[in-house]
């Protein structure tokens, strides 16, 4: 390699960097380096290397001198950062008696003494700190594990029984709203004043279990929509209707139901209108359940037919399937009520004649109580039992609030409020005598002339209606209802009608007590749970229809319903123990959804649902 291109070392300089100036003494800036680092470069001069033949390293030849620069450059780097093992050769102090100045902290004491230790106190600002901490630890565990549930448990509102229906609304088929809303069994638009009622009876305060305000606009009915209501889309035929009942003709508006009954042909009718129900959403058993009612067309036209109404859950109106041998029955005796005609071995005499003019004087067309207390034992039923093993008798009763009728003619226009019965008294007659019956004011509630046929036995009364509160006069809306307990004569039940917000007449239940004549046994005020029903229909099975003179459309309003019971008696719920209903709509489901199935047995071709009819024990059947 040329001689211009070798490295050359180059010598300390005054300022540069050393042992010297690395390792600071403790004492004083300037402290002496240690013996091991004291030893500066082995080069006795300093000049500048300019050439690499004439200059000489110690004395040395030029060659020679390059490897001693080399080896030089070698050990005085090592040397820097090389440090022997004995820390006294380095200028330590390392006798044991030696202490080093440090801070206050880190001083050692090699023994606890009086001398070191005394004037302490456990009273300090830092033991104080602790001891506080350690009592804010304790409580805070003490509020977490103990504190919390025990003020949870006194503080918290007793739930009241109406089901698991809130956090927002479940309904009696376990459906939960979708979106957020108001969608409790307790409508939050209705007014807290409405929150309670006095019973009609006795004057007991009760308290609301159900409400729908219809304030909000465009709600809508058809299945899904709602958790509570459902409109149906089918022919009531079982009434000869002239109308197709659609959801489209519901709505709610301007704060209130509106069921719309148009000239519209639909279905192969005439006629297009509305009926919509809470089956298997929500149900009732006992209490009190009132509305506020606007009525659809005039009060001097006939031919409307508006009604509010309720029947027992396992018979889903409009379908017939599931209405047959279950409506109108309220019976749970076995015996001749129970099988078809009411009539078996060509008896009783009083059940062949003295009953519906217009059927040869038959009592009863009904096919037989199909979930009595005579079924036998393994039979298809959905419970309960009684004590003695029988089943308790089931069925789908109705109480009507109201249905509004228009005679022809001013001031025509009354409300029948009325129940429906199965099995029936001779001639349709019940025992009403004084005591079983009361009329608040007979200038304004009459007994109904019409007290049944074949299908049904009615006890009713008719009420004039306002007529300035009718779709085509002023609107007006009235509070119509009725209040009951369920049970038997010797259970106080009973049955108080409303009408134009008071009672117009009462049922008790002794006037639905047995007939020997009819050899039957008492009636007991429904006791199953009870769904509602709004519908506006058309038909010549129940009042004149005047076309000529109608107006359409035209409009039944609900403003409000409300439902109240005694408040150590709430019993709301499609399924309550005492009377299941939902596995035996569940096992027979097409019963309950399907309109063109219209009897439970019969050939399936010809709409008949195909099943059987449980096996009666007062038949001999078991």
């Amino acid at each position: 390699m040329a001689a211009s291109g070798q490295r050359r070392p180059y010598p300390q300089l005054a300022d540069s960097p050393s042992t010297a100036s690395l390792l600071q003494s403790t004492e004083t800036n300037h402290r002496s380096p240690e013996a091991a680092f004291a030893q500066g470069p082995r080069y006795s001069n300093t000049q500048s290397f300019t050439s690499s033949g004439s200059t000489s390293w110690n004395g040395s030849p030029t060659n020679q001198g390059v490897l001693d620069r080399r080896s030089y450059q070698t050990n005085s780097v090592s040397e820097k950062f090389s440090l022997p093992a004995d820390p006294a050769v380095w200028g330590s102090n390392v006798s044991p008696d030696f202490q080093e100045p440090d801070d206050w902290i880190h001083n050692p004491d090699p023994k606890r003494d009086r001398k070191s230790d005394r004037g302490g106190s456990i009273v300090s600002y830092r033991g104080l700190t602790n001891l506080g901490c350690l009592v804010v630890l304790v409580v805070g565990l003490l509020a977490l594990f103990a504190g919390y549930p025990i003020i949870h448990y006194f503080t918290t509102n007793q739930l009241s029984n109406l089901g698991g229906f809130n956090l927002g609304g479940i309904n009696a088929s376990g459906q939960v709203p979708e979106m957020i809303g108001n969608y409790g069994l307790i409508d939050a638009d209705t007014p807290s004043s409405a929150h309670t009622y006095k019973s009609f009876a006795d004057g007991s305060e009760w308290q609301l279990v159900f409400s729908d305000e219809f304030e909000t606009p465009g709600r809508t009915f058809w299945p899904g929509d709602d958790p509570y209501w459902e409109a149906v889309d089918l022919h009531y035929w079982q009434t000869n209707d002239l109308e197709w009942y659609s959801p489209q003709a519901i709505v709610t508006k301007d704060g209130s139901l509106e069921i719309t009954m148009s000239e519209k042909e639909i279905n192969n009718l005439n006629y297009m209108s509305g009926a919509l129900t809470t089956w298997n959403k929500f149900c009732f058993t006992g209490g009190m359940i009132l509305v506020n009612v606007s009525l659809p067309g005039s009060s001097s036209v006939s031919g409307m037919w508006p009604a509010v109404w309720t029947m027992g859950n396992l018979g889903r109106m409009g379908y017939g399937a599931s209405l047959d041998g279950l409506w109108p029955y309220v019976y749970d005796s076995c015996d001749v009520g129970t099988v078809a005609n009411q009539t078996y071995n060509g008896g009783p005499a009083a059940a062949l004649s003295g009953g519906d003019p217009s059927n040869g004087g038959a009592l009863s067309y009904l096919e037989g109580q199909r979930l009595s207390r005579c079924t036998c034992p393994g039979e298809s039923h959905p419970g309960p039992y009684h004590s003695d093993g029988t089943f308790v008798g089931r069925s789908a009763p109705e109480i009507d609030l109201f249905e509004a009728q228009v005679s022809g003619g001013v001031d025509s226009a009354g409300l029948s409020q009325s129940a429906q019965w199965a099995p029936m008294n001779h001639e349709y007659i019940w025992d009403n005598t004084t005591g079983n019956f009361d009329i608040a004011d007979s200038s304004v509630t009459q007994l109904n002339s019409y007290a049944g046929g074949v299908y049904q036995q009615a006890t009713s009364a008719v009420t004039k209606a306002n007529p300035d509160c009718f779709d085509q006069n002023t609107g007006c809306y009235e509070v119509y209802g009725y209040e009951y307990q369920p049970g038997y004569k010797n259970q106080s039940g009973y049955i108080s009608w409303v009408a134009n917000g008071d009672v117009a007449w009462t049922l008790d239940a002794g006037g639905m007590v047995a007939d020997p004549e009819t050899e039957i046994n008492d009636r007991p005020i429904p006791q199953e749970p009870m769904y509602i029903i709004a519908n506006l229909a058309m038909s010549e099975n129940f009042v004149t229809v005047d076309v000529a003179n109608l107006v359409f459309p035209t409009t039944m309003r609900i403003d409000w319903v409300r439902v109240y019971q005694p408040k150590n008696a709430v019993n709301i719920g499609c399924d309550p123990k005492d009377y299941p209903t939902a596995a035996y709509i569940q096992q027979y489901a097409d019963a309950y959804n399907n309109p063109n199935l219209t009897t439970w047995t019969g050939d399936t071709s010809a709409g008949g649902y195909g099943q059987t009819e449980p096996k009666n024990s007062f038949l001999g059947q078991c």
